[in-house]
């Protein structure tokens, strides 16, 4: 039997240090944990700049500096709600008033005014987006990080056994987290699902859209036979014009190399025929999602064999301005024929760089092969 570890405070000094009535104090005071409540926030602010402005003004500017009301007024911007934000702004208008009154004007200098009423501009704005969305300080940042590594995660294709090989590269615009192209896909037995999807718009603008629809087609795929008709339905429903969404679906049967494909307004699947050494362009056709109510699809299906692979993509890989779309798809062909020296799960990343370098849009691969 264990003896248990020695306290690293022993009982007798323990009990004399809690007959002291300052450290209990302080003790409480850490527990609870006040300065994370919003009004002791502010009073810690506010009497932070006004001790500041005193200390500056009696002491020395050298080493109280006034501009060290731009730390305040930042942090409170990032804490504080607007309303309270204008309190401790007042206070930190005071703090200043008092030393140029009683320092004089020149003491401040005109850059430190503008570069405070800058930081005060910010610093409301940032009050007012986290006021609309309900959070405060660095929570919807917390939110947004977890939403991407969501959405990561689901992008993610499901675990293959040994005999297959997959490989998923998406590249957002602007260097982006989020963007308008996702990829959902599940397993259930010896049956893949993976339906890559790409909204109107590119980066943050269409990374909204995209988040929501993630979510919904998640959902949906795997639980509805017919998946692109169900997606079609969905967004149908919705009212307001925001642009088209494609998708492509492919059901895939790992134990037979079966597979389906169906799309909705999306580049073509290509395959690649180990017999032939060539890929081979799928003619799986069908509306833009959202379009029609009843969406109408012309399937293909076929089977992967030993050698045999198929690339999913969106258009961010193949349009350019100025080129026309089938000489970006004859130039991801050619492209693609560099995969085969380094092999597909090293040839993928190089071929989206590859096509996207020269423009700046979301883009997207799946490659599925069988070793």
């Amino acid at each position: 039997m264990s003896s248990r570890p020695a306290p690293l405070i022993p009982p007798r000094l323990r009990a004399l240090l809690v007959r002291v009535p300052f450290l209990v104090q302080a003790v409480r005071f850490l527990r609870r944990g006040p300065l994370a409540r919003e009004r002791n926030l502010l009073i810690t602010l506010a009497v932070l700049s006004l001790v500041t402005g005193l200390l500056a003004a009696r002491v020395s500017t050298e080493w109280f500096s006034p501009s060290l009301l731009i730390l305040v007024t930042l942090v409170g911007g990032l804490q504080l709600r607007v309303r309270n934000l204008i309190k401790l702004l007042a206070v930190v208008a005071v703090a200043l008033g008092y030393i140029a009154f009683t320092l004089g004007a020149a003491s401040i200098g005109v850059g430190l005014m503008v570069t405070i009423g800058f930081t005060t501009v910010l610093a409301v704005l940032m009050a007012r987006t986290r006021g609309k969305l309900g959070v405060q300080g660095l929570r919807g940042d917390a939110m947004l990080l977890e939403l991407r590594d969501r959405l990561r995660s689901q992008g993610e294709l499901p675990e293959l056994p040994k005999d297959w090989g997959g490989k998923v590269v998406l590249k957002q615009a602007g260097g982006s987290s989020f963007g308008g192209d996702f990829l959902v896909s599940m397993r259930d037995g010896d049956q893949v699902d993976i339906a890559l999807v790409d909204v109107s718009g590119k980066g943050v603008d269409a990374g909204t859209r995209a988040l929501l629809l993630s979510g919904t087609f998640g959902g949906l795929l795997g639980s509805v036979d017919d998946f692109l008709p169900a997606c079609n339905s969905y967004l149908h429903r919705q009212r307001g014009d925001e642009g088209f969404v494609t998708a492509v679906h492919v059901r895939l049967h790992l134990a037979t190399g079966d597979y389906t494909i169906t799309s909705a307004g999306h580049p073509p699947v290509v395959k690649f025929d180990a017999g032939t050494g060539n890929w081979e362009v799928a003619s799986a056709k069908g509306v833009v999602l959202g379009v029609v109510p009843d969406l109408h699809c012309e399937p293909e299906s076929g089977t992967l064999h030993k050698g045999d692979a198929l690339l999913l993509y969106t258009d961010g890989l193949i349009e350019q301005p100025g080129r026309d779309i089938d000489a970006g798809l004859d130039k991801l062909l050619g492209e693609a024929e560099r995969l085969l020296p380094s092999g597909f799960r090293d040839g993928a990343r190089a071929l989206v760089n590859a096509m996207a370098s020269g423009h700046n849009d979301d883009c997207a691969l799946v490659l599925i092969w069988r070793p």
